[in-house]
């Protein structure tokens, strides 16, 4: 299970799959008709098809199905069920996100498909087995409390990617950082032998980066194709199966290198910071239509990414920025979980505020240039 080349290996059939499926998919939803068009919210200038989530549930079978012939991956397999689940709930919430794509779904049938989505992980075993309260304690989920938590973590997984996939490539190129640093730290925790064995969480991880890298392509601004709700909601779920099961399994009695209390944290910490820019937007769009007195499910321009172009950020650089932001998050928490040694924090302080100061006051330091052009953007209802 410590053999990298395996994990990259998948992670490659992921996504070579997923690139050469894309623009047959979009080939085939400009003869059918399954297109996203231009309206006030949608500021892409043409029809542009927006069912990319069909490629990505085929990446994934194919990954699985590809590490099911491994030898190296047979604990994975034998006497567990846990990635037939996964592959049963992704193509569930996959189904919920087509038919809203092409024909539009209510939100509290949004809910209800995420709902059975995520029974059908528990009945499979894909769940956590502890729940880490903040400097309180360490808690044993109960058969009575699994279900719920499930339910929690895969409803807001997957509410935060499908909102922050508002412009060409930024859902997928914030998953592809998120899951890469998060593959990193589960497997640096299989290798110490920190984390209960068989884990599918380094393998779900690896295979959702290969699905992202192998949609951006096509994505990035200006897009060819949109992921859609199908491979939005997909990739929520890749999201919550592999922290959840790596954090919410983490032997709670063992330290690390680092000191105990952040080992404590970390299983909790690192999916919420690594994910930290969509996170965000999901607690600031909760605020801001609460206030407002609308429903969570209205669609707004208040998002992260709507602000940065308000700004003055083209959308290109705007991807850029919630990119880095992503990546510095991921650095940030994963320096000390890996490291052997002290650790200094002072570096990422400065990267801080020198991309805070970047995405403030950009006009003084960094003049117009490729990633200002005002190109066409990905603005789907979200």
């Amino acid at each position: 299970m410590s053999d990298l080349s395996g994990y990259l290996i998948v992670g490659g059939v992921a996504a070579v799959v997923t690139a050469i499926m894309t623009p047959i998919v979009g080939m085939f939803a400009r003869q059918v008709g399954w297109m996203a068009t231009p309206d006030e919210r949608r500021n892409h200038l043409e029809p542009t098809p927006d069912v990319g989530g069909i490629a990505f549930f085929l990446a994934l079978v194919a990954a699985i199905a590809v590490a099911w012939q491994m030898d190296r991956f047979d604990p994975l397999f034998r006497n567990n069920s846990e990635l037939v689940g996964v592959i049963i709930a992704g193509l569930i919430v996959f189904v919920l996100g087509f038919v809203d794509d092409i024909h539009e779904v209510s939100a509290p049938m949004k809910v209800t498909g995420v709902v059975v989505a995520a029974v059908a992980l528990v009945w499979f075993g894909v769940t956590m087995i502890y729940f880490r309260a903040p400097f309180i304690d360490v808690f044993v989920l109960s058969s009575d409390w699994i279900p719920l938590f499930t339910v929690l973590w895969l409803l807001g997984m997957t509410q935060a990617i499908n909102l922050i996939d508002g412009l060409d490539g930024l859902a997928a190129g914030i998953v592809a950082i998120a899951a890469a640093a998060f593959f990193v730290y589960s497997r640096h925790l299989g290798i110490n032998g920190l984390l209960s064995e068989p884990n599918i969480g380094p393998l779900v991880a690896i295979i959702t980066v290969g699905i992202c890298l192998g949609f951006l392509p096509y994505n990035f601004n200006p897009a060819k194709i949109f992921m859609g709700d199908s491979g939005a909601l997909l990739l929520g779920l890749l999201v919550a199966v592999s922290t959840s099961v790596v954090g919410g399994r983490a032997n709670p009695e063992s330290q690390s290198a680092s000191g105990q209390t952040y080992f404590f944290l970390a299983p909790l910490l690192i999916p919420l910071l690594v994910l930290g820019v969509p996170i965000i937007d999901v607690i600031f769009a909760i605020i801001r239509r609460t206030r407002s007195g609308v429903g969570f499910a209205t669609a707004d321009t208040g998002h992260l990414h709507h602000r940065l172009i308000k700004l003055g950020h083209g959308p290109r650089r705007a991807v850029i920025i919630l990119w880095a932001w992503t990546a510095l998050l991921s650095a940030f928490v994963l320096y000390p979980a890996l490291s052997d040694g002290r650790t200094s924090l002072w570096p990422f302080l400065f990267l801080a505020v020198a991309l805070t100061g970047f995405t403030l006051f950009h006009d003084r330091v960094w003049s117009k240039g490729m990633f200002n052009k005002q190109a066409t953007s990905q603005d789907q209802t979200n």
